[in-house]
């Protein structure tokens, strides 16, 4: 059994084919400028806070029920903490009751999905487009009109308000 801080609720995994392969990534002229990205493990250091830098760079996982944006419900965006870029929208925000921020959906232009099968748990995990920043994984128990669950952790995240 998997460290329980490190484990996300189980779920059905994505068929392969759902999965973005890497001829598939965005045109990165779509997205934020990544010029001024960390060139080392070092300056990605000194950018974030230490539970930043292991969940975005390290792949690790917030406890359940412990980050800032669990029960917001402000509208607005959420952007990727490591490189600005914008991921999700309050709109698609909801209670899934998982203990971590859920959307049912986000921009595939601004996210990749890759599978994850650490810890003994098949899963697909959810990546910033621009930083590879991991944010979380995804599911297919969410509600309509998805159907999925993008469970990510809010050390991954920064909110801006729409006022």
């Amino acid at each position: 059994m998997s460290d329980p801080a490190e484990a996300t609720p189980e779920g059905d995994a994505a068929a392969d084919d759902d999965l973005t392969d890497a001829d598939d990534l965005p045109d990165t002229n779509d997205l934020p400028d990544g010029d001024d990205l960390p060139d080392s493990e070092a300056e990605w250091r000194e950018r974030l806070t230490d539970e930043q830098y292991r969940i975005l760079r390290e792949r690790g996982t917030e406890a359940r029920f412990s980050g800032e944006h669990v029960d917001r419900d402000d509208d607005g965006v959420y952007t990727c903490a490591g490189c600005g870029t914008v991921v999700f929208d309050s709109e698609t925000k909801y209670d899934s009751g998982c203990g971590w921020p859920s959307f049912y959906a986000a921009d595939d232009s601004k996210v990749t999905l890759t599978e994850d099968d650490r810890h003994g748990m098949s899963r697909v995990e959810v990546n910033c487009a621009v930083c590879d920043g991991h944010l979380g994984h995804v599911f297919q128990d969410g509600p309509e009109p998805t159907g999925e669950r993008f469970c990510i952790n809010s050390a991954a995240l920064e909110f801006e308000s729409d006022e």
